[in-house]
């Protein structure tokens, strides 16, 4: 799994950057918004990436930040949300106005995104609404830990013991987060903890 790429900005194009670490170029697909916040050719950049493989492709998408692959990988976790769709939403969307649209159920916003229709629009905002939590409340954390839900006690619990390791609370909120969308619901306290630490050491 390759979790972040350091190197120069060899070159880009619509939908994708090619950067160049140690001379191997890796092509990354990308939004719009990365691949305006990442740099100009020749600069020395920084990328988070998510790998999709499939039994006939192998994909490499790039982030800016840590919080863009999080929604990524919530998005993708929608049925009918493929990566070409999130990255149309990360691409019209940055993650907080994703984040305010969901906890609001403004589909309305999502739907902005090219290729995403109205129904899909009101279906990510179904299924997200738990994760995205409510803004109005402060419940939600970076990364989709909502405090609010049933398993609230221990995201809480996840987010204490990260906390007691010397962790800023936006970046162990979002290792919680994410580590909570990778195993779902009904995961021990101990394996969100050993998740969230791995995700937070990347």
């Amino acid at each position: 799994m390759i979790a972040k790429l350091t190197g120069k900005l060899d070159s880009w194009g619509a939908g994708h950057a090619v950067i160049d670490v140690n001379g191997v170029g890796y092509l990354v697909e990308a939004s719009a918004r990365t691949l305006s916040a990442i740099g100009i050719v020749g600069d020395h950049v920084t990328v988070h990436t998510e790998m999709l493989v499939g039994e006939d492709f192998l994909r490499l998408i790039g982030f800016a930040s840590a919080e863009e692959r999080d929604w990524f990988r919530l998005l993708t976790s929608v049925q009918g949300v493929g990566g070409k769709v999130a990255l149309a939403i990360l691409s019209a969307l940055d993650p907080a106005e994703i984040q305010r649209a969901i906890a609001s159920a403004d589909s309305a916003s999502i739907a902005r995104a090219n290729g995403v229709g109205p129904k899909l629009a009101q279906r990510i905002c179904n299924e997200l609404k738990d994760k995205a939590g409510s803004v109005a409340t402060g419940a939600l954390g970076i990364g989709g830990v909502n405090l609010n839900e049933p398993a609230g006690g221990i995201l809480a619990d996840a987010l204490a013991a990260l906390s007691s390791l010397g962790f800023k609370p936006a970046e162990a909120s979002a290792a919680v987060g994410a580590a909570d969308a990778e195993l779902g619901p009904g995961a021990s306290l101990d394996a969100l903890v050993r998740l969230a630490l791995r995700k937070a050491a990347k």
